[in-house]
């Protein structure tokens, strides 16, 4: 009797459940959201400079509809205004949490973050103004150095920090959900043209009917998924960066739970969406805006030019003493304190990890010099450089408090054996 052959396995088949669910849950970790982050940037990094041609030629690649909404796009403006309107989709959800039952719901515990957020966006536009303000300089750049990476930064204290105090992520996430909230309204205010009053007032009425739809409690993602496609169209359209649709359409979800209800449709929605943002849009993004020339001129161009040394000076200089010098102030004339779980040092580490700026000073940079490529790939080298030196300084920083904290966690420890032996 002869044995039935072996079913043959896909290749990029369908995965079983328990590895789908495997995966999901691990693209929802930090670690593993910035370190594909990371890959992506180096990916682009040796694509644009050892073939060129190629990356320019892929990147200019259009694909989509020729209609009345113009949606026959490059590649890298699907990724920037498609691809980062899902990131921030989340980060509207997150603001929304914040907001409902986070750190921001009581003024008292929000003034310290949102202070230290505020002055972080200020001070780094102020470094780069300073810097630009002479002959040579351009000053339409100065929000490129304000925003904060979220996912990268977190990573980061996600690998050093072990032993760090938990009061510590939630004080750099609500810092960062309140820098992304700054960084659009930026991007709407500053970096949107020739408004289409038209295509805002339909997606406005779309996002009307979206809020209405929550209220009235109606499910069905095969409702909300057209609706929102249209109404980032429409937004895409008029003239303001769609990206801000994602963000509103995050911040209508409700995040409060009804009676029979183990989660809210914004933990629902966020627990699926985050994995395709974290695993798929974002470090696609970074695939296609992080591809600039790393030659040892455009390394001396970084430091020698106006527009992206205030870039670089504003992420590792003003970012730092923006956050750790806003906290500061927060907590000497205000009601505000510092959370007792943490230390001041702590505080300095995660301010100079507020300087990575990298998904939203890409998209900035795009914004900012449109009509200079060469400036933009400048710009966008001088994003890279200044996120990775605040990243390795911020790790070394923080991996001494690490060490600190994880000593007085083992002394506690012998303590607590020593009582022990001593009651029995």
């Amino acid at each position: 009797m002869s044995e039935s052959p072996t079913p043959r396995r896909q290749f990029l088949g369908r995965l079983p459940l328990p590895e789908r669910a495997f995966l999901a849950d691990a693209l929802r970790a930090e670690t593993v959201g910035g370190i594909l982050l990371l890959a992506a940037a180096v990916v682009a990094l040796v694509w644009a400079n050892v073939w060129p041609a190629a990356y320019q030629s892929a990147i200019d690649q259009t694909v989509g509809p020729h209609g009345p909404l113009h949606l026959n796009l490059s590649l890298s403006t699907w990724a920037n205004d498609g691809l980062l309107a899902v990131f921030f989709f989340v980060a509207g959800i997150e603001l929304k949490r914040e907001l409902v039952a986070g750190e921001l719901r009581d003024p008292r515990a929000a003034a310290l973050p949102v202070v230290a957020a505020l002055c972080g966006v200020v001070l780094p536009a102020a470094v780069y103004f300073v810097v630009n303000s002479g002959s040579g300089g351009s000053t339409h750049g100065w929000a490129i150095p304000t925003a904060t990476d979220i996912a990268f930064a977190l990573g980061v204290l996600a690998v050093v920090g072990s032993h760090l105090p938990s009061a510590l992520r939630a004080f750099l996430l609500t810092l960062a959900v309140v820098d992304d909230l700054i960084a659009i309204l930026i991007i709407a205010i500053f970096y949107s043209h020739g408004i289409k009053l038209w295509a805002l007032g339909l997606s406005v009425l779309g996002l009307v009917v979206f809020y209405a739809l929550q209220r009235l409690r109606v499910r069905g993602w095969y409702l909300y998924l057209p609706l929102a496609l249209v109404i980032w169209a429409l937004m895409h359209e008029s003239g303001i960066h769609p990206t801000v649709a994602g963000v509103a359409m995050g911040l209508m979800l409700r995040c409060t739970r009804d009676p029979g209800e183990s989660h809210s449709p914004a933990e629902h929605i966020e627990h699926q969406v985050r994995p395709f943002s974290a695993g798929f849009c974002v470090p696609v993004f970074a695939l296609f805006a992080a591809g600039v020339s790393i030659s040892p001129e455009a390394i001396r161009q970084v430091f020698t030019e106006a527009a992206p040394l205030g870039v670089v000076l504003g992420l590792l200089v003003g970012k730092t003493v923006g956050v750790f010098g806003g906290a500061l102030v927060a907590a000497r004339f205000t009601r505000a304190e510092l959370n007792p779980e943490l230390a001041w040092g702590d505080l300095f580490g995660v301010a100079v990890l507020a300087g990575i700026g990298f998904t939203v000073s890409l998209l900035i940079s795009d914004l900012a010099f449109a009509g200079d490529p060469a400036l933009v790939d400048r710009a966008k080298a001088a994003v890279l450089i200044g996120s990775m030196v605040c990243a390795v300084l911020a790790a070394v920083l923080l991996r001494l408090r690490n060490r600190r904290y994880r000593q007085l966690c083992d002394e506690e420890d012998a303590e607590s054996a020593q009582a022990a032996g001593v009651g029995a």
